[in-house]
């Protein structure tokens, strides 16, 4: 994966282009003092009014001509920048699609979508600046500085020293400024995640009526952003006022000094009009570079961020293979904890068969939704072997692996889109396909009453239409691509008994040689299930089928006579 910097490679011939064509503009802009001195100096004094008329057309000529370079170099640095940053931020896009989960929850999606954004636009900003007035701003300094010792090189020793302490200034305060902008956009992340939050769970709290905690909340991040950034404001602030008064004080020496030669006769007076001229080009190009190190003190520290992503090492990568146990689907010995400290599931060991159904039940946080996620490798077990397709997991190519896998988690949503667009899930799958897994999701009934059937379009996330209707469109999305193996997690719990019982009948119609995986707390859910797994903890505290279970198992008895009254048996 390319560095930041690499990005400029492929667009390094026009980048190149427009630093000639800034060069070039720079030089005219150069010339146009010495022009002026020499119409104060020779030609004024001579009386020769022709001279004067080609000498006065010469310099609005190079300046025409130094408006059109710096035009064309800036419309050139505009269209590289913008072309850098498209691949950039596609390329950024493609990379936080390929982290594994593991990475993206250390990341954050906060900061990768700050990174995205507010990340991206600072880089572009970056090499926008250096391309129109990195090139531009130190030729005219440098130019000015060497022209000015061959006028006088007295009055030029003056002129140097301010430009090398303009030139230290700045550089200490953009190498104080880099850390302050890489803890802005830290501050940055933080107003993203709260607004990422505040969007998902606005029902939520309207309900719990905590728009004020929120909105302090809020302002309280802000506030942080806001000091971050001012912090760094300040300490960027101090080059232009610094800068300035080192280029005011030696533009009133280099007046002053001037005019003792003069009047000794040491120069002309025009030398002091090209030297003043100089010093005004070397003062707004010193400005100039000063703004360019801003912009690369932001830059700098959204690309080492972005670096961050970019260059993340691939944690998933296929391993040799280890002996997997018996049939299509299974575990041995399997531990995985998401910080690497405490263990949220151990020594989780079953199998299943093709076409079979694993149910999985347990309370809360008992790691229901964890070994899930390990199946298709979304995340990789610390210790033991996860298998599918008689396979282990991690001697599968990823990719290939989960697409073999129709899933429903439990904070699945939908997108601003059609029904359809929704269920195919930008697949290209057939309407009739749509339509049939929408048929065995029980969705169908629902579909049809919309005002434009499959084309009826859907707020974000689905905000228009009720949780069971959002549940099985979730469940049709998951079906449509004919998996070989269905993962439902607490997908039927904003369906009715009838429902989801009419849904489980359905899908094992419709896909016969599906493998299901069904995570619920409903007991009738699970109950035809091969085997039934119940956690507790993070570990395995009974499994079987269901009537093994319940003269094997209190705790699942109690739970059947709980939910099912007389007909636990």
């Amino acid at each position: 994966m390319r560095t930041v910097l690499g990005y400029l490679r492929p667009y390094a011939w026009r980048a190149a282009a427009g630093a000639a064509i800034k060069f070039t503009a720079a030089i005219l802009e150069l010339v146009l003092p010495l022009l002026l001195a020499r119409i104060i100096d020779e030609l004024v004094p001579a009386g020769d009014l022709p001279a004067i008329w080609r000498a006065g057309g010469l310099m609005a000529l190079l300046a025409v001509g130094a408006l059109a370079y710096n035009v064309t170099a800036n419309c050139m640095a505009a269209w590289v920048s913008m072309r850098m940053t498209q691949t950039l931020r596609q390329d950024l896009y493609h990379r936080v699609q390929g982290l594994s989960c593991a990475q993206a929850d250390r990341f954050s999606p906060s900061s990768l979508v700050s990174r995205l954004t507010n990340d991206t636009y600072n880089v572009h900003q970056m090499f926008d600046k250096v391309q129109r007035g990195g090139i531009r701003a130190p030729m005219l300094v440098l130019g000015g500085l060497v022209l000015t010792f061959l006028l006088e090189p007295a009055l030029a020793l003056i002129q140097l020293a301010v430009s090398a302490l303009t030139i230290l200034t700045v550089t200490l305060v953009t190498r104080r400024g880099i850390p302050h902008y890489a803890r802005a956009q830290a501050a940055v992340d933080t107003v993203v995640r709260i607004l990422r939050e505040n969007a998902a769970g606005v029902r939520v709290i309207k309900a719990l009526v905590c728009q004020e905690r929120e909105r302090a909340r809020f302002e309280s991040a802000n506030q942080e952003n806001r000091r971050a950034e001012e912090r760094a404001g300040l300490v960027m602030a101090l080059a232009n006022p610094i800068t300035d008064l080192l280029l005011n004080a030696g533009l009133a020496l280099v007046v002053l000094a001037g005019a003792f030669r003069v009047n000794a006769g040491l120069m002309p007076a025009g030398q002091i009009v090209a030297f003043t001229t100089y010093f005004a080009l070397i003062q707004s190009a010193t400005l100039g570079i000063a703004k360019v190190f801003v912009k690369i003190s932001k830059g700098v520290a959204s690309a080492r961020r972005i670096q961050e992503v970019l260059l993340a090492p691939e944690d998933q990568t296929r391993e040799a293979p280890r002996e997997p146990g018996p049939g299509y689907l299974g575990m041995e010995r399997v531990s995985f904890s998401y910080l690497g400290e405490r263990a949220d599931v151990s020594d989780l060991s079953f199998s299943l068969p093709r076409g079979g159904m694993l149910g999985i039940l347990g309370p809360t946080g008992s790691g229901k939704s964890t070994l899930a996620a390990l199946l298709p490798r979304l995340y990789d077990a610390d210790r033991g072997v996860v298998w599918v397709g008689g396979a282990d997991v991690k001697a599968q190519d990823r990719r290939a692996l989960q697409s073999g896998f129709g899933v429903v988690f439990q904070n699945d949503s939908l997108i601003g889109g059609t029904v359809y667009e929704n269920i195919s899930f930008l697949r290209g799958l057939s309407r009739e396909a749509v339509e049939s897994a929408a048929r065995a999701a029980q969705a169908w009934p629902f579909i049809a009453e919309l005002p434009q059937g499959l084309d009826t379009p859907l707020d974000l996330r689905g905000a228009n239409l009720s949780g069971g209707q959002r549940q099985r469109l979730l469940i049709a999305r998951a079906l449509a691509g004919r998996p070989e193996i269905l993962v439902l997690d607490s997908a039927d719990s904003a369906l009715d008994y009838a429902t989801a019982a009419a849904l489980r009948r359905d899908v094992r119609a419709a896909f016969p040689d599906v493998t299901l995986v069904v995570i619920s707390e409903r007991i009738s859910a699970v109950r035809a299930a091969d085997r039934i797994l119940l956690l507790l903890d993070g570990r395995i505290d009974a499994q079987g089928s269901h009537e093994e279970l319940l003269r094997s198992s209190s705790r699942y008895r109690r739970m059947a006579e709980l939910q099912m009254g007389g007909a636990a048996g």
